[in-house]
């Protein structure tokens, strides 16, 4: 499902946790963006690609490593992969390839590309790094928090800030990695603002947002939930704890274990 598109770039939505794609199209390249979940909602991003493409360059970018956001690799075989050194060295790429095929088989899915884990042809390993294709710059900034190969990428031209798996409408933050480094890459976004012109804001889950107010409200949100969840933590005020789980949508089993999760990393980085 399309679910924002202009002249530079069309997002997908899929029905499963509302996970985005982009696709953003210059007059020099096109850039697919963490292409996702269903075997048919990849085929309709892979349709529209070929679409636009022509004889332009075709790049491959991954926010971060996290098996939903990789499963579509191979979809885009002759692609230029851009993602971070922590997702060009991750520790578990077998375990992710395990989970793209434990999804497909507990939906009796047959898998239409072979399931691997992205080989990284451009890899980024520091903030404020560039890529300069034609007339566009791309500059990427790292954000390790939510895990530890995160990347925030900004289309410069275009005002196009991709955003991986932060500043959702809906979703409140989930911490895989660190929550230390998940507050400085929030402070780290404030930046960003601050420091490019950013006209559309697309994050991993939930809908782009073309607000600058809305884009600083989503950093308060997350901003504001971490410090309440870590003061709960430090002073062991379950209650506390406890309501803050319940301020996350959609609960489930799921959001369950992501919660304990953030408690437990709290734990061992603040105590």
């Amino acid at each position: 499902m399309i679910q924002f598109q202009n002249e530079y770039i069309t997002v997908f939505q899929s029905a499963l946790f509302q996970t985005t794609c982009t696709v953003v199209e210059s007059k020099d390249f096109v850039l697919v963006v963490d292409p996702n979940w269903l075997p048919h909602e990849i085929e309709e991003i892979k349709q529209h690609v070929n679409g636009i493409r022509g004889e332009k360059e075709l790049y491959l970018l991954f926010t971060h490593g996290d098996f939903d956001h990789v499963m579509g690799y191979k979809a885009f075989p002759d692609a230029k992969v851009i993602a971070s050194k922590g997702l060009r060295d991750h520790p578990n790429k077998e375990q992710k390839v395990c989970l793209i095929q434990q999804f497909y088989n507990d939906n009796y899915i047959i898998a239409p590309y072979p399931i691997v884990f992205p080989e990284v042809d451009i890899v980024i390993d520091e903030d404020g790094q560039q890529l300069v294709v034609g007339g566009t710059t791309i500059t990427f900034y790292l954000s390790p928090g939510h895990t530890h190969d995160g990347l925030f990428t900004v289309i410069e031209q275009e005002g196009i800030w991709i955003a991986g798996d932060y500043l959702s409408d809906f979703e409140l933050p989930f911490i895989y990695d660190s929550a230390k480094a998940y507050e400085a890459t929030l402070r780290k976004a404030e930046q960003i603002l601050e420091k490019h012109n950013v006209s559309i804001l697309v994050p991993g889950h939930g809908q782009a947002t073309t607000n600058q107010g809305e884009m600083k409200r989503r950093i308060q949100l997350s901003q504001d939930y971490l410090e309440r969840l870590i003061t709960a933590v430090k002073k062991e005020d379950q209650k506390a704890m406890s309501a803050l789980e319940k301020e996350m949508p959609f609960p489930s089993n799921f959001t369950k274990t992501c919660h304990k999760e953030n408690i437990a990393i709290i734990q061992r980085e603040y105590k």
